[in-house]
């Protein structure tokens, strides 16, 4: 007596394999999407609190040195700068650490923004801003204490140029 034995074997047909490849692509065609936004929601929102941050210790700085704001009608970035992340006096003298009554407002360094990886600012003594640039990544005004992100260089999905936040 002979069987009919059939052979099983183990593993999937081709068929089965291109079904799971197709739906693994079309699962990867509805979700990257929403991947590459999140990078950009995510520079947004980082951008935003550092310029939250960064206007509340240029008014802390106000408050402390008689209304003045730092840098006050200069163009000096170090100086900008310096004022934030050093000690100072009432008059805005810049000193080491601990040699002076107020500050440091930022601890470490100036932070970057995060659409350009700059920490450069670039100071105008003038009241309006103006046009952004790209070797910058901060826009200070010294007359009315106004702080802007460079976002020279970014486009919005139209081709239209983003403003300084």
């Amino acid at each position: 007596m002979r069987r009919n034995t059939r052979i099983k074997r183990a593993g999937f047909t081709l068929v089965e394999v291109l079904i799971v490849v197709v739906i693994l692509g079309i699962l990867a065609a509805t979700v990257l999407p929403q991947f590459t936004t999140a990078t950009g929601d995510a520079q947004e929102t980082a951008i935003r609190q550092n310029l939250q941050t960064l206007r509340s210790l240029i008014q802390t700085y106000r408050m402390h040195h008689n209304d003045r704001i730092p840098a006050a009608g200069t163009t000096d970035a170090a100086l900008f700068v310096d004022q934030l992340v050093k000690s100072s006096d009432a008059d805005g003298t810049v000193g080491d650490i601990g040699t002076k009554p107020f500050g440091p407002y930022l601890v470490g360094q100036f932070p970057s923004n995060p659409y350009n990886n700059l920490r450069t600012v670039k100071v105008v003594n003038s009241a309006t801003i103006g046009a952004a640039d790209d070797g910058t990544g901060w826009l200070y005004s010294s007359v009315t204490g106004q702080l802007k992100a460079n976002t020279a260089t970014l486009t919005a999905a139209d081709g239209t140029a983003i403003e300084a936040l």
